[in-house]
């Protein structure tokens, strides 16, 4: 087994943080590869928002025929089903005029509100005012699409977030298990920040799960919303929004808590899952850029240095594998 990637973090000459990072590769033709442990059991967090999508342009007898079809979904959807998104006022005009074409108003997102986590959006609603509600949840956009999905198979949407309701329970989870190729039988679900369940997941069925919604066509649709929008699935001066800009149209990337990361090359084929130790978010952002280049992906995105309150240079992030 491989050692883990490790992300220095210095201040100066002195070396202020190591962490150890987790990744697991799967080619197109299940070939498995990775650094320190890639079978780790994994709570995916927001990185499993694509394959939680799925139900939205997978077709088939259960489905009736694709969701996003039937409602005339938009590219912009789509990205927004995907997104963590800043709460920045483009994010918030997509999940609006989305929730009136389902005839539904901000109650209905049971995701609760918090501020934009996009400075100066949250600054805006301060000096105007304005309060933040459900549709400034980072995840409003993938609640919408678990509204659409309900209104499409006529499920009464009150308590969507619950394990049991119809909409995890026959759809969401169905689709983890299918594309991860897990079972989540035996599991008691954590809770996720936006209150859906949140299953295990050993780190290279995470990466394998991502290759699958690539292979499929259906599947493929969403990466490729991802990618014509980028801005929508994090937003200015996010690392997803700024690697799948440069990317240009070649790679999807989506972030999760507490230090996941995934990405895809629909093209080649391959997948890629990282879980940083420690959850140190910055780790894995370094991480999916070092692995990606190794890879061969190039794309013109660096790491941030570390500045001052000034802005002034003051230390570096760097992999060492």
């Amino acid at each position: 087994m491989s050692p883990p990637v490790v992300v220095e973090i210095s201040r100066g000459s002195f070396l202020e943080s190591r962490h150890e990072v987790d990744v697991a590769i799967v080619g197109a033709d299940g070939h498995r590869s990775g650094f320190g442990n890639p079978t780790r059991p994994t709570l995916a967090r927001s990185a499993l928002k694509p394959i939680q999508a799925f139900p939205l342009v997978k077709s088939g007898p259960l489905a009736k025929g694709s969701v996003a079809d039937a409602f005339s979904m938009s590219v912009q959807e789509l990205a927004m089903a995907c997104a963590s998104h800043g709460g920045e006022p483009m994010h918030i005009e997509v999940v609006s005029a989305w929730l009136e074409r389902l005839g539904l108003d901000v109650h209905a997102l049971e995701c609760a509100g918090h501020p934009p986590s996009h400075a100066a959006s949250a600054e805006a609603l301060v000096a105007a005012g304005t309060g933040f509600d459900a549709r400034h949840n980072n995840c409003s956009g993938k609640h919408t699409g678990f509204l659409t999905v309900c209104r499409h198979h006529d499920l009464d949407p009150a308590g969507y977030l619950a394990p049991g309701h119809p909409l995890q329970r026959d759809h969401i989870t169905p689709a983890i298990e299918e594309l991860c190729s897990i079972s989540t039988a035996d599991q008691d679900p954590g809770v996720d920040g936006c209150g859906i369940p949140v299953w295990e997941i050993p780190l290279d069925r995470l990466a394998r799960g991502w290759a699958n919604l690539a292979a499929d066509p259906a599947g493929l649709r969403l990466y490729e919303a991802m990618m014509a929008a980028p801005e929508l699935v994090a937003g200015t001066g996010r690392m997803c929004t700024r690697v799948m800009q440069a990317g240009r149209g070649e790679v999807a990337v989506k972030t999760g808590a507490e230090g996941v990361f995934c990405a895809v090359v629909p093209r080649a084929g391959f997948a890629v899952a990282i879980k940083c130790r420690d959850g140190a978010t910055r780790a894995a952002e370094a991480t999916l850029l070092w692995v990606l280049a190794d890879l061969g992906v190039r794309i013109d995105v660096e790491m941030n240095p570390l500045t001052n309150a000034a802005g002034v240079e003051v230390g570096s992030v760097r992999v060492r594998a």
